[in-house]
């Protein structure tokens, strides 16, 4: 295995094997591996037709002591299952969901990166619907995947400031849809916005709230925030994913003494913002250099000299640290997985 740890972009890398488990006749099944890439599946499988299915993203990190550590995934469990309920899933089992967590990692552990690489292991949980129905009814058997994969930087610049979009035409979410939990018709109604700002030379976009157009939303694959003063802004909405990064990020954010604020955010008051960032799992933190917006081109520029703001720098130095293990972990968010 010949890896360039250092240049690995954000992508699917093949591993050796994934850990799946079926839930059938009202009861979740016995941790199965396998080495194949692919899922057998019905033809009229929910998943396919009606959207029946969730997934997470997490990661694990080699520390400077050779242990690697997973970072929140009790975080992530609780986001799965609130995805569930919200199309109609049955919940994962805590118990269950650590277990092939874990033995995700640890029988792929020649794929986590190198301590210092800037690379991870990223860990992606699928639940979807595997039951046949032709009519929109909840399927009776899903079936739960978690896969692995090292990956590089969510954006090709890495932690470098990107230009972002903001968009009017297309909504990520309704007010009251699906917004606030991570399935994929989310991702797939931001697709045509996201690639056009790529095309137009930007890293992503910004949404803003689907009912008035008046707040920030979502920044596409990511949560928003800024920086004024001695303040952590970030956007409160149901349409907004709760971001596990930036739910770190606020206790962070608190732990340095800055006031935290989760509220509306108008557009207006990006202008107000001395740093700006997106944050998730993918990116981490990814500082944006200025805010576009396409439909009245304003600008509203944060860093002039095309550097990483001070603030972004030490909140993105503290999170790596304390996943890395090179930082403590105060607030118990790292497991060490045995390998």
């Amino acid at each position: 295995m010949n890896i360039e740890w250092g240049k690995l972009p954000f992508g699917y890398y093949k591993t050796e094997y994934n850990v799946r488990c079926y839930y059938r006749n009202g009861a979740w099944g016995e941790i199965e591996i396998s080495s194949s890439e692919y899922i057998p599946i019905h033809m009229a499988a929910t998943c396919l037709h009606y959207g029946q299915e969730a997934f997470e993203g997490m990661k694990a990190f080699m520390g400077k002591d050779g242990k690697v550590r997973l970072f929140r995934w009790d975080e992530n469990w609780k986001r799965i299952c609130n995805s569930a309920k919200g199309v109609m899933m049955p919940t994962v089992p805590k118990e269950l969901f650590e277990s092939m967590v874990k033995k995700a990692i640890k029988m792929n552990s020649k794929f986590v990166p190198p301590y210092g690489s800037g690379a991870s292991l990223y860990i992606r949980p699928l639940l979807i619907g595997s039951g046949a129905r032709v009519g929109v009814h909840p399927a009776d058997e899903y079936l739960l995947v978690i896969f692995v994969t090292p990956v590089g930087p969510y954006f090709k610049e890495g932690f470098k400031p990107v230009k972002v979009q903001i968009v009017r035409d297309y909504d990520r979410a309704a007010p009251l849809g699906t917004g606030h939990i991570k399935v994929g018709g989310n991702y797939a109604a931001g697709l045509i916005a996201t690639e056009r700002a790529h095309d137009e030379g930007y890293s992503t976009v910004l949404f803003l709230d689907a009912k008035e157009k008046k707040y920030i939303d979502e920044a596409g694959p990511a949560n928003f925030f800024g920086i004024r003063g001695n303040s952590y802004i970030t956007p409160d909405s149901h349409s907004v994913l709760p971001s596990i990064t930036n739910m770190s990020l606020r206790q962070i954010a608190a732990d340095l003494g800055m006031n935290v604020e989760r509220r509306h955010v108008p557009v207006e008051e990006l202008s107000t913002f001395e740093e700006a960032g997106a944050c998730g799992t993918a990116a981490v933190i990814s500082p944006i250099s200025e805010i576009v917006d396409r439909d009245t081109n304003t600008h509203y520029v944060f860093r002039k000299d095309g550097k990483v703001g001070p603030v972004c720098t030490k909140m993105y130095e503290r999170l790596l640290a304390i996943q890395t293990g090179d930082y403590p972990d105060n607030h118990g968010w790292v497991d060490l997985v045995e390998i």
